[in-house]
Order: structure tokens, then sequence, then C-alpha cells
């Protein structure tokens, strides 16, 4: 019996991977006022299991690192991924820590050249160590320049709420521009 269990949980694994093998890679870059985002997205806009993992810094607040899964549901135009993130946390005042953030993010191409997009997790003291919650928010507007090639304008919002006596940290909190590689 464990033999098919193992065979089972083995097939799973394969298809999740081959599913995603051939998916497109996004590489992301974006800056606002004191802080800097790098993301990796493979699978982010095709239905089906998508992965991402991010890196932001704030000048004045700390760092994040995560690790992220969802699944796209194609709703006519509108790609809607409801899914979930393991954060790591290294705030400037406060505790390093981590969060498990759920949430939910969409996608709204108008046309070929113009595409909305907005996310929202959200990780509560009883899913974090360190704050009391956490929270990562962005809305944004991309313009493809070429099938490969694309530039965002957005707002981002990441913040883990101090615990313990230590104060907010603020990592993002305003507009940014960004740059995406597809490939």
């Amino acid at each position: 019996m464990n033999t098919l269990k193992t065979k089972a949980a083995l097939l799973i694994a394969a298809l999740t991977v081959s599913g995603t093998a051939s998916a497109a890679v996004n590489l992301h870059g974006d800056a606002g006022e004191n802080y800097t985002n790098l993301s990796a997205t493979f699978g982010g806009s095709e239905p089906g299991f998508t992965f991402n993992g991010n890196w932001a810094h704030s000048d004045n607040d700390g760092d994040i690192a995560g690790l992220g899964m969802g699944y796209n549901f194609p709703l006519g135009s509108l790609i809607l991924t409801p899914g979930g993130r393991a954060v790591y946390l290294n705030p400037n005042n406060g505790d390093e820590g981590y969060a498990v953030a759920v949430g939910v993010g969409a996608q709204l191409p108008l046309g070929d050249f113009i595409t909305l997009m907005g996310e929202y997790y959200y990780s509560p003291d009883s899913l974090s160590s360190g704050v009391e919650d956490y929270v990562e928010a962005n809305a944004s507007v991309r313009f493809n320049l070429t099938k490969s090639m694309s530039i965002d304008a957005g707002y981002r919002y990441i913040e883990m709420a101090g615990k313990d006596g230590n104060k907010d940290n603020t990592l993002a909190d305003g507009p940014y521009a960004g740059f995406n590689f597809k490939f």
C-alpha cells in the first residue's frame, strides 16, 4: 500500500512540474521611493499552477524574501489567482520572523498592449512570527512593448506590523516603476 501512495505522490509531482516546465518565466524588477523589489514567476499568465519568488528591500525598514504558489483560473479574459506565500521577514525595528500569507491576484488584459494587474496577501498574527501581521498589496498597469518586454507603473504597499512594542516597518507605500522580461 505504501508503494501505491509513493507512486501516486510521484505522479502528482511529475504532472505539476511538467505543467510548469513549459510555462513562461517572468523576471521583474521595480523600484519606488526608498525600496526595490525583484521577482521571478513561472507560469504567471497561463491557466494552471504558478510559482513565484521575490526579494524586497527598504532603505529604512528592512527586507523580505518570499516563495509563493497559486492556481490561475481563467474567467474570460480575466485571470484570477488564489494562492499563498511563505515570507521571511527581516525588519529593521523588530525580530526576524516569518509569515504564511494567503491572498489573491488578478490580471485583466485590455488588448495586446495593456494589462491591469493587482494582488493582495495577508498573514495574521497566528500565521506569523516576529510581527503582529503582514500585508502585501500591489496594483499596476503593464504596458507591453514587445512579446518579451514590458514596463509597469503602479502602487505597492508592504508592511510588517510591529509586535511587543516594536514600531511598524513599512517597506513600500507608494508609486513605483518596473520592468518585466518574459521568456
